[in-house]
């Protein structure tokens, strides 16, 4: 079982995966990397790459269902609202001892502080989109989104 990484970890990953450039092939590499993955190790997850305010990769494995999109859209959500990943949001309100949800000014149908969305930042931090999985524990869904993204990144480098 994969450990949960610590606040500090998260932004470490989020300082580290940045891109130079980032365009429409770069997102079919990335959603076929955690695709290729997922399908190999019989992960049950729905996958999405979503930049310049569209989804550019979308896959749905088997033993994935129907909420698994409206999770994805929610977590998404998040990191578009916030700039940081799902799981990060996830651990700071967990850290005040809230959820996201519980707060007043935010629709729970649309934003979720679950794992499982990595933002695309440039190297200067500014957001693209997110790469999100669901269908895992939301830890595991936010590790392998950074896996492929990693994966991408370093090969070229």
């Amino acid at each position: 079982m994969m450990q949960i990484p610590s606040i500090d970890e998260v932004l470490q990953q989020e300082a580290q995966a940045r891109f130079e450039h980032f365009d429409f092939s770069s997102a079919w590499e990335i959603g076929s990397t955690i695709r290729e993955k997922s399908v190999s190790e019989s992960y049950p997850v729905s996958i999405e790459v979503y930049a310049f305010g569209q989804t550019l990769f979308l896959s749905a494995l088997e033993g994935s269902a129907r909420e698994n999109v409206e999770w994805m859209a929610r977590k998404r959500n998040t990191v578009l609202l916030t700039s940081h990943s799902s799981l990060y949001v996830g651990l700071q309100y967990e850290k005040q001892g809230l959820k996201m949800e519980q707060l007043p000014y935010i629709d729970s149908f649309n934003y979720t502080d679950n794992g499982g969305s990595f933002p695309l930042l440039t190297k200067n931090g500014s957001i693209l989109g997110a790469v999100t999985v669901s269908g895992l524990l939301s830890h595991e869904d936010h590790a392998l989104g950074l896996w492929a993204i990693n994966q991408y990144l370093s090969k070229r480098q």
